[in-house]
């Protein structure tokens, strides 16, 4: 089916995009964040030999292994495969995904020198990412496909750390003793993601999220003065692009008003927090989540009293996507997620 068959009535009454407007959908609503890959052995299958970057810049496998977990599972929403330093490698930053560490910066950045000569992001260094868009768009159908970037202050730690940090300290000691450099780079990183996402929604997507990954290290205060602008600068440039826009960010919990006010339509709440208790902190907002991905390990008793719970939770908030409270763990066994899909599209919404 291609996207001129599928007409836009049928992609706009997907559950997931009724339910992230605030409306009462068929069913809840859900998918599992990194269930494009990870946990599936057909992924594994055909990544292969492939590095992980190399991937992400294959149309051809960006759609297959983005299909994969619809086909599997029949979740409510396909996420682009992709990683979140794909458009800074895209805008020619010398990073790499190294296997068992995650994403490796060559030159650390920590001057304004460095902010100065950072390049920007052009649109045909993203035509891959695009030409995969193009391509799910002709399989999935009416099944809405998300899109996302990375959020300019995950982007800076690993640009100043040089990589994972589990303190973040290089990063929280630029920001504060260098405020200028501080926020001349995060105006550069908001500025390629906002390229880096209109791109996707130009070229098919129905939704976007915006990942903070480490957002959850900063207090209230920090994020509010030095953060919150520049996540605005991002979600606030995608208001018209008519969309849904998903904020997530893991152990955000004091966090999730301010993340709301940089325009998030949805917001992500990992598993330390119940749902309806997000639902006082952040009144009115939808919220997507929240099952603790370490218990899909537990005896399926304990999955389905877990599910049962969260999407009881869920009914305090003004609209509800089922999701985890991070992202799908490797060791994960499929069958056990295909089950949570099932379980939850049996609910009353």
């Amino acid at each position: 089916m291609t996207p001129e068959t599928t007409t836009p009535e049928r992609v706009q009454t997907a559950p997931l995009l009724v339910a992230a407007a605030g409306e009462r959908p068929s069913h809840t609503p859900i998918w599992f964040m990194r269930q494009a890959g990870r946990s599936l052995p057909e992924y594994r299958k055909l990544r292969e030999g492939t590095a992980m970057l190399d991937a992400c810049f294959n149309p051809e496998m960006v759609c297959e292994i983005t299909l994969q977990p619809v086909r599997r599972h029949n979740v409510d929403a396909a996420i682009l495969f992709s990683d979140i330093v794909v458009p800074l490698v895209a805008a020619g930053i010398g990073v790499d995904i190294v296997p068992g560490t995650g994403p490796v910066v060559a030159k650390p950045v920590r001057t304004a020198e460095d902010v100065a000569a950072l390049p920007d992001v052009t649109e045909e260094a993203l035509r891959p990412v695009a030409r995969a868009i193009g391509l799910l768009r002709n399989e999935l159908g009416a099944t809405p496909l998300i899109g996302f970037a990375g959020a300019p202050f995950t982007l800076a730690s690993y640009l100043i750390e040089g990589g994972p940090s589990r303190h973040h300290e290089r990063t929280k000691a630029l920001m504060h003793s260098d405020k200028p450099t501080w926020h001349a780079l995060l105006d550069k990183l908001a500025g390629i993601t906002r390229e880096f996402l209109r791109m996707q929604v130009a070229a098919g997507v129905q939704a976007v999220q915006l990942f903070d990954s480490w957002a959850g290290a900063l207090s209230e205060r920090d994020y509010r003065e030095l953060v919150l602008p520049h996540s605005t600068a991002v979600l606030g440039a995608m208001a018209d692009a008519g969309v849904p826009r998903i904020h997530f960010g893991v152990g955000t919990a004091e966090l999730l008003p301010a993340m709301r006010e940089a325009g998030a339509d949805v917001v992500g709440v990992d598993w330390r927090l119940p749902l309806d208790e997000a639902a006082r902190r952040v009144p009115g907002a939808v919220l997507q989540g929240n099952l603790d991905p370490a218990l899909l390990l537990a005896d399926f008793s304990v999955v389905e009293a877990e599910v049962r719970r969260i999407h009881a939770e869920g009914k305090a908030a003004a609209g509800h996507i089922f999701n985890l409270g991070h992202g799908v763990l490797p060791e994960t066994d499929p069958d056990v997620l295909t089950r949570v899909v099932e379980l939850v599209h049996s609910l009353e919404p």
